[in-house]
Order: structure tokens, then sequence, then C-alpha cells
């Protein structure tokens, strides 16, 4: 290894799909890249944060295509360091939400290489909140619960049954696949008029959104052709929604 060269890796979080949500610190740590190793959900002009100079290498992983496997995005992490210098992984969301930053930094740490994390706005709050739902609001959810609903063994997390059970707010993260799964869980436990919304392509140009209950979420998200990346937000927020008012009068109005 070169003696001039300084080997560091920065996990940056970009924050959503919107390229104005990453954090002035993502993009100092940017401005000082030597190597950008980014994500699939990352907008490209990010990049531009960058030096002319940078090497941008996109290792990103969309579902059920694994363009570049975890263990090799690691390891380049490491080879990239030490050939080059500052490695920023450049990442969705916030690393350490579901982000597998935990194990990138264990992995780099390993070889003696100092690591930092920028954290980034994480789009289990972000993305609801674009389309006017708060995860929180006094007097009709005291707390909210972030979920991945598919686990390492491709199951539907357990944590979500028990979620049900309580009046938190539940924002579910790559959910789509399991969305049959999520609502049978959710009439099991009584909740069939609970309302929900399934954001995909949160606080980007091609958002869209569907709401309703889980009784007819399903069929709901099937007309409107929703599919991933997309958040799935239940809970009595969503009926708080200004953007979806409309959609929670017309279903008391029909009840009535």
């Amino acid at each position: 290894m070169n003696q001039l060269i300084k080997p560091k890796v920065t996990l940056v979080g970009a924050g959503t799909g919107d390229p104005e949500l990453i954090t002035l610190k993502a993009v100092l740590a940017l401005n000082k890249a030597d190597v950008v190793l980014y994500d699939a959900l990352i907008d490209k002009s990010l990049l531009k944060h960058a030096p002319d100079k940078a090497i941008k290498i996109f290792v990103g992983k969309r579902v059920g295509k694994h363009s570049c496997p975890q263990d090799e995005t690691n390891r380049l992490c490491v080879e990239y360091a030490l050939k080059h210098g500052h490695v920023v992984r450049l990442k969705g969301g916030d690393p350490f939400v579901f982000g597998r930053g935990s194990e990138e930094i264990d992995y780099i740490e390993a070889f003696g290489i100092p690591t930092e994390v920028v954290p980034g706005i994480t789009s289990a709050v972000a993305v609801p909140a674009s389309i006017g739902i708060p995860v929180t609001k006094r007097g009709v959810s005291e707390s909210f619960w972030v979920i991945t609903a598919t686990t390492s063994y491709g199951e539907l997390s357990r944590d979500i049954a028990i979620a049900a059970q309580s009046t938190a707010t539940v924002v579910i993260l790559m959910g789509t696949k399991k969305l049959d799964e999520i609502v049978k869980a959710y009439k099991t436990a009584g909740k069939s008029d609970i309302p929900v919304a399934i954001i995909q392509n949160g606080t980007t140009k091609e958002e869209q959104f569907v709401a309703g209950t889980i009784q007819d979420i399903t069929s709901k998200a099937h007309q409107a052709g929703i599919a991933a990346p997309a958040i799935i937000v239940i809970g009595e927020v969503v009926k708080e929604s200004y953007r979806l008012k409309e959609v929670y009068e017309q279903t008391v109005n029909i009840g009535h």
C-alpha cells in the first residue's frame, strides 16, 4: 500500500429518494471521497457532490436482483480503501435502519481501517410525512414501530403479529411481497377496519400511493399497480393526512 494513502470508509445515509433530503454532513463527506460505492435507490445526481476524479461504482441490490452480493460489497470497501484512500459507501435512507451498515462496519474494522457513520433521513419517517402522515400525533398514536416484513430466512417477521395487537403506528419496510400475509395478521388481531397507506417511490417524482383499510388495501394496491420499493403505514394516523382525508371521508359516508 502507498504510504501516502490513508484508508478510511465513511458510511453515508443519503436519505430518501429526494436528493435534497441528504444532509450537509453527507455532502461534505462526498466532497472528500476518492471512491463512492453507491446503492440502487440513490438519486444519481448525488454523485455530483463527489470530485470528478473520484471512482464511482454501483453496488446496488434490487428485490430479486442482487447485482452485487453483500460479501462482495464488503470486500470492495476494504480493497478500494487500501488502494485509493477515502471510500464513501453511499446508502439509501439511514445506514443503520435495515441497511446492513453495522455488518459493513464490523467487516471493515476487522482490517484495521477506520470508519465513520453519517446518519441519513430514514424513509420510515420521511416517506409517510411526504404525503402528510405523522407517525405520531397526540391523542392518536403514542408510538411507532418500524419493522422489516421479511426476515433473513424469507419469512414474515413475527413482530408484525405482535405489533398488530398494539395501538401504535406500524411502518413496514420491504413489505409489498408480503402484503397478503400482513393483512392476514391484522385480520387475525381483529383490526380489519384500521387505516392503511402504501407509498411507492416516496419523496420522488415517481411517487404514488394508495390508501384504504386492512379490509380493502390488497385489492386497492393491486388496482393501482403498487410495487416495490414501497412503505406500508398502518394505524389511525393515516387518516390524519391532509392528502388522504377525502379517502376516509368517503369511507365514513359509505359506512352510514
